[in-house]
């Protein structure tokens, strides 16, 4: 029975969008609490390599899982040492962070290109996720539920929880939030290590989910479109879920028009489409960078030294 085409057209937003929303979810929650870590690149590779690599040698994709957010937290726990106890600049030291996760990556993956392993397929029975139409609900990877699950509990935790309330006031104002005892630093900490976590999540989904392979630059500059995904949701979980469901059905254009034969534009263009939105929104943004000032955290990227 061959599956519908709106199936598959819809199959593959979900695939291309879960790891922008979940790595964009992370970074959210980072600059709510007034850090700027543009790392996300370098964290999302080094998560991709580390997952691939534990999932080929056990021979289980979901330890993989586990193993990449751990080596996405440690990546993430380098920039906040850097940045929060050393006060280095946070844009610098993100930046630096990508090229340090771009080679190790490389370095670590070089005995595995090209090797495949097994992939972290769906969760549901087979009657289910393979049911040509059924498949749309129940035929995905279990980080797209987790993508989904993770951004109401993010929006919950921003906006309902005590926790999420704290992170947001160090966010708006580090001195008031220390002066009243709320502890900066480790709600800081806390913060960058969560994002480190879920850049590397997503970045496991294109090692075991969307290509069960190692190549290097596996993830193709999609940790930049996730940075520019928080700018562009003004910092709000469900405006995040939309935007990322966008690009992905933004970078499906190209795969679909391959799949169709259609050829009037060459497919160079069609590829470059989701980094030219990246540019295009950004700009938007910053023509109206007033509205977008009163979004930000009002401490985002400012250096925080706890006065006696």
């Amino acid at each position: 029975m061959t599956v519908p085409l709106a199936v598959a057209i819809v199959m593959s937003i979900a695939a291309a969008a879960t790891p922008l929303l979940i790595a964009a979810l992370g970074e959210l929650v980072v600059e709510k609490s007034g850090v700027l870590n543009l790392g996300v690149e370098g964290m999302m590779l080094i998560g991709a390599v580390t997952g691939f690599a534990v999932s080929y040698t056990t021979g289980v994709p979901a330890l993989g899982a586990v193993a990449a957010m751990a080596a996405g937290a440690l990546a993430a726990l380098i920039f906040g040492v850097l940045t929060l106890t050393l006060m280095a600049n946070q844009v610098a030291t993100g930046l630096a962070l990508t090229i340090f996760g771009t080679g190790i990556s490389a370095l670590l993956g070089a005995p595995y290109v090209g090797i495949t392993t097994a992939v972290l397929g769906p969760i549901f029975p087979a009657a289910l996720a393979d049911h040509p139409v059924l498949k749309v609900v129940f035929g995905y990877s279990p980080l797209v539920y987790v993508g989904l699950a993770l951004t109401v509990a993010v929006w919950w935790f921003l906006k309902h929880s005590r926790a999420g309330l704290i992170l947001r006031a160090v966010g708006e104002s580090d001195e008031a939030a220390h002066a009243i005892g709320y502890p900066v630093l480790k709600v800081r900490y806390l913060a960058v290590l969560f994002g480190g976590a879920m850049a590397g999540l997503a970045g496991c989904y294109y090692s075991l989910v969307l290509t069960p392979m190692w190549a290097e630059r596996l993830t193709a500059g999609r940790g930049w479109i996730a940075i520019a995904l928080v700018v562009f949701a003004s910092w709000r979980p469900g405006w995040v879920l939309i935007g990322a469901y966008l690009f992905g059905a933004v970078m499906t254009l190209e795969l679909q028009s391959k799949a169709a034969g259609f050829s009037f534009f060459a497919p160079e263009l069609l590829a470059s489409l989701p980094y030219l939105a990246t540019i295009v929104v950004l700009a938007i943004i910053s023509a109206g960078r007033k509205s977008a000032k009163t979004a930000a955290p009002a401490c985002l990227g400012r250096p925080f030294r706890a006065s006696t």
